[in-house]
């Protein structure tokens, strides 16, 4: 009996793009073995509209018949000679390092850093609006707020309303300012509102004069 000959995956080449599978690459590097251009551009077309069959859950993407074309020169390694993929750009290896965007960080150094960067934003807010009545509140709630940072971060500490008045006024550049006699107040989460228990409702209503709906016996004499 004459042995067969197996071929192990071990020995094949490695797939460039594994969720392709093998066929796709084999015919991927029998297209690059045809000599008339013509020929090899209708292959790689069938090729694609196979990529395309085996991925249905991908057909809403936005260009992902171009992502496939991508593809298929990635699995040929750039080299399709004569073949043209339909938006007229063909794919090169620089298109597949993908450098991430470059991130702005903020430039200067925040004063007070325990107060946070949206202080800051408000209190430029604040210096930009006009004198009055809403000018006011938000400068009551700014200072409000920062009294609540200061004891977040520093717990053990005991902040005055001076304090925060005085940072205040230096992180505004002394255009912002609160007067002396005003007190500051603490801003404290909210929750949400407690539910009174059913006894506790009872005893809200026999308190507060509600009338029961049990009727008064009358005694009368025989």
């Amino acid at each position: 009996m004459r042995k067969m000959d197996i071929e192990y995956n071990t020995s094949r080449n490695e797939l460039v793009m594994p969720e392709y599978g093998r066929h796709v690459q084999l015919m991927v590097e029998e297209a690059k073995r045809l000599t008339d251009n013509a020929h090899r551009q209708a292959f790689v077309e069938k090729i694609v509209d196979l990529m395309y069959i085996m991925n249905p859950q991908q057909r809403e993407v936005e260009d992902y018949r171009d992502r496939l074309w991508k593809h298929v020169f990635r699995i040929a390694g750039y080299d399709l000679e004569g073949v043209m993929p339909p938006n007229g750009i063909i794919p090169t290896p620089e298109n597949d390092i993908k450098r991430p965007d470059h991130i702005e960080y903020p430039g200067t150094q925040l004063r007070f850093r325990h107060y946070g960067h949206y202080i800051q934003e408000l209190i430029k807010k604040a210096k930009q609006m006009e004198d009055g009545p809403i000018k006011e509140g938000l400068v009551a709630s700014i200072g409000s707020y920062m009294k609540l940072a200061y004891k977040t971060w520093n717990k053990d500490h005991y902040v005055s309303d001076d304090v925060i008045k005085n940072d205040l006024v230096t992180l505004s550049g002394g255009i912002l300012s609160m007067p002396d006699e005003m007190a500051i107040e603490n801003l404290t989460p909210m929750g949400p509102p407690k539910k009174s228990s059913p006894q506790n409702q009872r005893g809200q209503q026999q308190q507060g004069g509600g009338k029961s709906n049990k009727k008064k016996k009358v005694w009368k004499r025989k």
